[in-house]
C-alpha cells in the first residue's frame, strides 16, 4: 500500500512541477511574446500588406541579382512578420522552380531568429533558452548570443538557397534531358 501512495504522490508531483514551470513562464516570456506579436502586427498593418506582397512578388522575378532578395531577405521578412508556419505562404509569389530553395532558407531561419524575435517561432524558444541558460551559466551576455544566431542563420539561409537552388535545377535538366532521350 505504501508503495502505491508513493506512486500516486509521484504522479502527482509531475504534473504540480509542470503547473509551476507553466506559472513561470505565464509570468515571464508569455507577456513578452504577446506584446512582440502586437507589435509586429501593427507594423505589418503600418507598413500594408500590399507592400509586403509587392516585395514578394519582386523576389519571384528571374535573374541572379533577385538571389539575394529571395533566399535571404524574403525569408527573413517572412518568419518576422508571418511566424512559423505560416511564413512558408510568401513562397506562392515565388516562381514555381524556386520554390524548394525559398522553403529550405525559409525553414532554416526559424530557429536562429528566436534570440531577438521569440514571437516568430515559439516552439523553438525552449531550444533557444536551454543553450542560453548554459552561455549565461558560463557569464556570457545572451544579447551577443541571439546576435550571432541572427547573423550566421542569415549567412547559411543564403548559402542553403542557394545550393538548394543549384541542386534542383541540376535534377530539373536531367528529368528533361531523360524525358527527351525517351
Amino acid at each position: 500500500m505504501d508503495a502505491a501512495a508513493e506512486a500516486a504522490e509521484w504522479f502527482i508531483g509531475v504534473f504540480q512541477l509542470g503547473g509551476e514551470w507553466f506559472v513561470g513562464v505565464a509570468g515571464s516570456i508569455l507577456p513578452t511574446l504577446i506584446v512582440l506579436l502586437t507589435a509586429v502586427n501593427a507594423l505589418v498593418s503600418f507598413v500594408g500588406q500590399d507592400r509586403l506582397d509587392r516585395f514578394a512578388a519582386l523576389a519571384g522575378r528571374e535573374g541572379v541579382q533577385y538571389t539575394f532578395i529571395r533566399y535571404l531577405a524574403l525569408p527573413v521578412v517572412a518568419v518576422f512578420t508571418l511566424t512559423n508556419p505560416m511564413c512558408y505562404s510568401m513562397g506562392t509569389f515565388v516562381p514555381e522552380r524556386n520554390k524548394p530553395a525559398f522553403y529550405d532558407a525559409a525553414v532554416s531561419f526559424v530557429h536562429p531568429i528566436t534570440g531577438l524575435f521569440p514571437h516568430a517561432n515559439a516552439g523553438e524558444l525552449f531550444v533557444y533558452l536551454g543553450i542560453a541558460a548554459g552561455v549565461e551559466a558560463l557569464g556570457f551576455g545572451l544579447g551577443q548570443l541571439a546576435l550571432r544566431y541572427l547573423i550566421v542563420g542569415m549567412i547559411v539561409i543564403y548559402i542553403r538557397g542557394l545550393v538548394t537552388q543549384f541542386i534542383v535545377d541540376r535534377m530539373s535538366a536531367r528529368r528533361e534531358a531523360a524525358a527527351a532521350t525517351a
